[in-house]
């Protein structure tokens, strides 16, 4: 799995709402992936794992708002 840029909050809000769902699904295999590399005592990437897991948080927080700003206008 290509290890990706963590980006700021205004870099995610520029993506559309399938880019993020995209990008969250990723986030979530790479976060399994972590998560079995430490079961199996490979302790490559225990950093990386706190790093995902905020990053995981920052694409659902602005999903949640994109949803929320789309049911207002409609």
């Amino acid at each position: 799995m290509a290890k990706t840029a963590f980006s700021k909050p205004s870099d995610v809000r520029a993506r559309t709402v399938d880019e993020l769902a995209a990008s969250l699904l990723d986030l979530r295999k790479e976060q399994f992936n972590l998560r079995f590399q430490r079961a199996v005592g490979q302790t490559e990437g225990q950093a990386r794992m706190r790093l995902v897991r905020r990053e995981i948080a920052r694409v659902k927080t602005i999903l949640a708002e994109k949803q929320r700003s789309s049911a207002v206008t409609s």
